[in-house]
């Protein structure tokens, strides 16, 4: 995960996980409506995570 990645996980989480599908934005855009922070670090574990392939 680069700066960029990390700036918007931290400022916008539900855009940072937009190329993630469709079940994890809809999760970090629950966590976010819940309260920032929780939206925040689920941003930034999916975000964090290694591709599955």
């Amino acid at each position: 995960m680069g700066l960029g990645r990390a700036l918007l996980c931290i400022f916008l989480p539900p855009l940072a996980v937009l190329d993630k599908g469709c079940g994890t934005i809809l999760l970090v855009a629950l966590l976010t409506l819940a309260g920032w922070v929780p939206g925040v670090i689920g941003a930034l574990v999916v975000c964090g995570r290694p591709e599955r392939r």
